[in-house]
């Protein structure tokens, strides 16, 4: 551990900057932490210790930023002192006013249109699972063949972002496409050509061609998918709490958003004109 005085301006060398960095980096491996998040607390904390600013000035920088780009800073800076420094992180994350960004979301028939239109059979299955599971780009990257539970009619999905594994429905469209695709016992659900595991800008560029052979003008990413998925059950009734942990989302705030568009009570109300 380091107790270096960071409340005050503090210019380190480029040494101690660097002997600082690796124990953060062995404190986000011992804690689990997923690579996109140790890849985030580390350029927060490089910039902030290059910076020479206080804790506070640091997090003011981003005032006029989102409040997930705030949130992300003030975490990677407590993490950074109270794991590394080993010193008390005394600031409060400073409030941040922001505009409401709803979520872009398909119809049925477009999510249709592009499943449809993609020719892949391992493609159309991987747009399958982020629509019909509700999979994160990451946690399709990493389905194993374990995970899915035929038998019971579930995926137990393992590798998760937080750490939290949760369950979710495995879809009879999944199970009659898995069939055609080829059922395994072991290993990864989909491996590219070359072996490994896909990268995230492959999965991204797989959902983009559908989108646009499908001939959908919105601007589609794998997280569309998701926001279909939790869209369309809201819209069909489903509790929001369940619908909560099928997202493994740790606050119901979080799922809430997707109470602003839902259109069900929507349609109602035009139909009262």
């Amino acid at each position: 551990m380091y107790f270096y005085n960071m409340n005050k301006e503090n210019k380190l060398s480029s040494e101690e900057r660097y002997r600082l960095i690796g124990d953060l980096i062995k404190e986000i491996k011992i804690r689990g932490y997923s690579y996109q998040t140790g890849r985030v607390y580390i350029w927060i904390v490089k910039s902030f210790l290059a910076s020479g600013m206080t804790p506070r000035d640091f997090l003011l920088q981003y005032s006029n930023k989102n409040r997930s780009t705030m949130r992300s800073v003030y975490f990677a800076l407590k993490f950074f002192h109270e794991n590394v420094l080993g010193n008390r992180f005394e600031e409060k994350l400073p409030p941040v006013r922001e505009k409401l960004r709803l979520p872009v979301v398909l119809s049925k028939e477009e999510v249709k249109k592009m499943i449809e239109e993609t020719d892949n059979m391992k493609h159309k299955l991987i747009i399958m699972f982020l629509y019909y599971a509700g999979l994160r780009l990451d946690e399709v990257r990493n389905l194993k063949w374990q995970d899915i539970d035929f038998d019971r009619g579930v995926i137990h999905l393992k590798t998760v972002k937080g750490g939290r594994e949760r369950v979710v429905f495995l879809h009879r469209k999944l199970v009659d496409a898995l069939k055609i695709y080829g059922v395994k016992k072991e290993d990864l659900v989909f491996i590219p050509r070359g072996g490994g595991r896909y990268s995230k800008r492959t999965i991204q560029q797989v959902v983009k061609a559908a989108s646009k052979k499908a001939g959908i003008k919105k601007n589609v990413t794998p997280h569309t998918l998701r926001h279909s998925f939790a869209t369309h059950l809201l819209e069909a009734g489903v509790d929001i709490r369940y619908i909560q942990e099928l997202l493994g989302h740790k606050n119901l705030t979080t799922t809430q958003i997707y109470t602003h568009i839902a259109t069900k009570d929507i349609k109602r109300l035009a139909d009262l004109l």
